[in-house]
C-alpha cells in the first residue's frame, strides 16, 4: 500500500466532530484510492502456489526469469497440490501447481499444462546394503507386513517408514502407482515435503521413504524396483513406470496477466525445459 494511502487511512481513523458518520463518509471517499492501491500491488507480481514437489523447480525457473527481467516479481508458494488446485479454482492464485492428475470435478473447472514428468524414487540410507526390491516387497514394507530389513537381505534392524502427509500429490501418486490401493500402515512417520523425507532417510540407516527423482542426491540411495533403476533414461524408455505429471493449472477461460504468460512461455521454452531436465525431470508430453 502506498505511503499516501496509509496516511489517508490514519486520518480517516481520527474521530472527527461528527463521529462515526464522518469516518464512514471519509472511508467511502477514499475507497477508489484504496482499490487502486491494492490493484497496483497485485498487478506488480505473479503468485504461483501448490505442490511442494513442483515448487523447487518452479522457483528455480522463476529466479532465472527474474534475473533476466529486472523488476518482475514471481512468488512461488509451497502449500501442497490440493491447496494449489483449490487456489486456482478460487482465483486466489493465477497459477496452481500439482504433482498429481486432476480429479474429474477439478478438471471440469481447470485447464492444465504438463510442464514436465517426474519419477517417484524409493530411497534408503547409503549404508543400507539393500539396493533393489520387487514391487510386492515395496508394498509389503509400506503396508507394514514386512517390518525388519533382515527379511530383505539387510541387517536385523526394524524398518522405519517415512511418507508424505495426506493430501500431498506425491502421496497420492505413490498410493496410485506403487501401493495400488493397499493401505499404508499408520505407524509411518509423515513429513510435509520431499526434502524433509530425504533428510530423515539421510540421517537414519534404518529408514525408507519416497521422493521425487529430481531431488535425489548423494545423501540417499534410490532403489531399483523390479530390477529397473529410477532414472531419466528409463523413464524416457518407458521401462520405469512409476511416473507422475508436474502440472500448472488455472481456471477455465482465465485470461493471463502479461507476466503469467511470459513466465509460462519461459517454462515451456527450450531453455526452461533444458533447465528442468538438468535437474532430473523428464520432458512432458506437452513440451516443445
Amino acid at each position: 500500500m502506498h505511503i499516501r494511502t496509509r496516511r489517508l487511512l490514519s486520518i480517516a481513523a481520527v474521530r472527527g466532530p461528527r463521529g462515526r458518520c464522518w469516518r464512514s463518509l471519509l472511508f467511502l471517499a477514499l475507497l477508489p484510492l484504496l482499490l487502486a492501491a491494492c490493484g497496483q500491488s497485485d498487478s506488480a507480481g505473479l503468485t504461483v502456489t501448490g505442490s511442494t514437489s513442483v515448487a523447487p523447480f518452479a522457483e528455480h525457473l522463476a529466479e532465472l526469469y527474474q534475473h533476466a527481467h529486472a523488476g518482475t516479481a514471481i512468488n512461488i508458494q509451497s502449500l501442497g497440490s490440493s491447496a494449489g488446485i483449490q487456489a486456482a479454482i478460487d482465483g486466489v492464485a493465477e497459477i496452481g501447481m500439482s504433482s498429481r492428475e486432476l480429479k474429474p470435478e477439478e478438471a471440469d473447472k481447470l485447464d492444465e499444462l504438463v510442464i514436465a514428468r517426474d519419477a517417484l524414487a524409493v530411497i534408503v540410507h547409503p549404508a543400507n546394503p539393500v539396493s533393489k526390491l520387487s514391487l510386492k516387497q515395496v508394498q509389503d514394507i509400506f503396508s507394514g507386513s514386512v517390518r525388519s530389513w533382515s527379511a530383505l537381505g539387510g541387517p536385523e534392524q526394524p524398518i522405519d517408514l517415512v511418507i508424505r502427509e495426506a493430501g500431498s500429490g506425491t502421496a497420492g501418486a505413490f498410493d496410485e502407482l506403487i501401493m495400488k490401493g493397499k493401505a499404508i500402515t499408520i505407524t509411518a512417520l509423515r513429513q510435509g515435503s520431499n526434502g524433509a523425507i530425504r533428510q530423515v532417510v539421510a540421517e537414519n540407516p534404518n529408514a525408507i521413504g519416497y521422493i521425487s527423482l529430481g531431488i535425489v542426491d548423494n545423501t540417499v540411495k534410490a532403489l531399483a524396483i523390479n530390477n529397473v533403476a529410477p532414472s531419466v533414461a528409463h523413464v524416457e524408455a518407458g521401462t520405469y513406470t512409476f511416473v507422475r505429471p508436474f502440472l500448472f493449472v488455472w481456471r477455465k477461460g482465465h485470461t493471463f496477466s502479461p507476466l503469467a504468460k511470459q513466465y509460462i512461455d519461459y517454462v515451456m521454452s527450450a531453455e526452461g525445459q533444458q533447465e528442468l531436465q538438468n535437474l532430473g525431470l523428464v520432458k512432458g508430453p506437452a513440451s516443445p
